[in-house]
């Protein structure tokens, strides 16, 4: 995946760029193809895309000149080869998982996951025969006797939703690729990066083949789009574009637009959040209505060391379990004046929300118990407001649990 020439450029310089470091004739700002469409000079240009030929430019679903530029500076900024950008991060979750899946085959995933991707493991796979097992985190050598010749798929995310868990990338990779060569089989290796972002975390150093993000968070970074995001090698990106022409999951042009335009702030965006989230976790550690604190830089999470040995920094989420269960997490959550109480994380702005009511809706206390999901967590996406408000705000809300 990676190429020397494009480690040169820092991320910041390819997001604001892309490959366009040369001299031409044109806008500064990316054009919105605002079409569904596209009209033909001659009919020799249907025979060229009926023949084949992908450069032609047919129907929006299929491709548009601003999403491709867009997946194009995506790939560049994450050092793969190709990207592809989908409607939704679930979108692109589905069309991946699909796209290399068939009825009979198997992924391998850990439980502590986003919970829109656990359900669809839990709720959809399974009318089209694919089956789901779990590799607790802790105990990856576990590996060995669950993968089989039927897994196609070994899905994570590290740090883990809400539970900000850390995975270990590298012996997962290992663990994979010996079972390759055991059964001479492919198996595909899907990350969802979305916490950490590449400016805190290279999934593809580590040997990865594909990386998920969703878009709406960090990489959109404004709370107004939605959107998802696959990167890897061109003929996985193939694979998965193929299908998504099927699915019809793809990206509109003016939110490829609106994505384009945050790239250029990304790297500024996601280092502040960094920074105010690090502080943020250390006062909240100290606060006497706070039972826990879970945040992948203080020395008392109990992966920090791999966090730091796998990680660039350490993210924006933070996640606190207060006293009172679910009451103190929705008074709380009440009483911030500062910080937003809604459904989505990565904006500027510090949101927050209650797994239990949210992200992990519908899980039964087994499920919860085992996604490590109590009543009372607080999820806090740290945005990029003044630190020393972000601090009086929660401190004044936690005062009133």
């Amino acid at each position: 995946m990676k190429n020397k020439k494009t480690q040169k450029l820092s991320i910041s310089t390819r997001a604001v760029h892309g490959k366009r470091l040369y001299a031409y004739t044109g806008p500064v700002a990316l054009p919105i193809y605002q079409t569904s469409t596209y009209r033909f000079e001659n009919s020799k240009l249907a025979i060229r895309y009926a023949e084949g030929d992908e450069s032609v430019y047919v129907y929006t679903r299929y491709h548009n000149p601003t999403v491709n530029e867009v997946e194009t500076k995506i790939a560049f900024m994450q050092d793969g080869e190709a990207a592809a950008l989908f409607s939704s991060g679930m979108a692109a979750i589905s069309t991946a998982i699909l796209s290399l899946c068939k009825s009979g085959d198997e992924i391998v995933s850990i439980p502590s996951l986003y919970g829109g991707t656990y359900r669809f493991f839990r709720d959809t796979l399974p009318n089209y025969d694919i089956n789901v097992k779990y590799v607790e985190v802790n105990s990856l050598d576990d590996l060995k006797y669950l993968i089989t010749p039927k897994t196609k798929i070994l899905y994570i995310e590290t740090p883990t939703n809400p539970t900000l868990d850390i995975v270990d990338i590298a012996k997962l990779v290992k663990l994979t690729r010996d079972a390759e060569k055991e059964f001479k089989s492919k198996i595909t290796i899907i990350i969802d990066n979305t916490f950490a972002t590449i400016i805190n975390q290279q999934p593809f150093e580590f040997g990865v083949d594909l990386i998920i993000e969703s878009i709406t968070k960090y990489l959109g970074g404004h709370s107004d789009l939605v959107g998802g995001v696959a990167i890897g090698n061109k003929l996985l990106i193939k694979k998965v574009k193929t299908l998504a022409k099927h699915l019809g999951g793809c990206a509109d042009p003016f939110a490829a637009f609106l994505l384009d335009r945050s790239l250029k702030t990304f790297e500024l965006r996601v280092k502040r959040q960094t920074e105010n989230a690090f502080v943020l976790a250390k006062v909240l550690s100290k606060h006497k209505k706070v039972n826990r604190v879970i945040y992948p830089g203080l020395v008392t999470h109990p992966k920090h060391r791999l966090a730091k040995k796998q990680m660039t920094g350490f993210g924006a989420m933070v996640t606190i379990e207060v006293k009172g269960g679910a009451k103190g997490a929705v008074k709380v959550c009440d009483n911030l004046k500062v910080a937003i109480n809604a459904m989505s994380l990565g904006g500027t702005e510090t949101l927050v929300s209650i797994p239990v009511y949210s992200s992990h809706v519908n899980m039964s206390g087994e499920e919860l118990a085992r996604h490590g999901v109590t009543p009372g967590m607080i999820r806090i996406s740290v945005g990029v407001e003044g630190i020393d408000d972000l601090v009086n705000d929660f401190n004044q809300a936690l005062d009133k649990n």
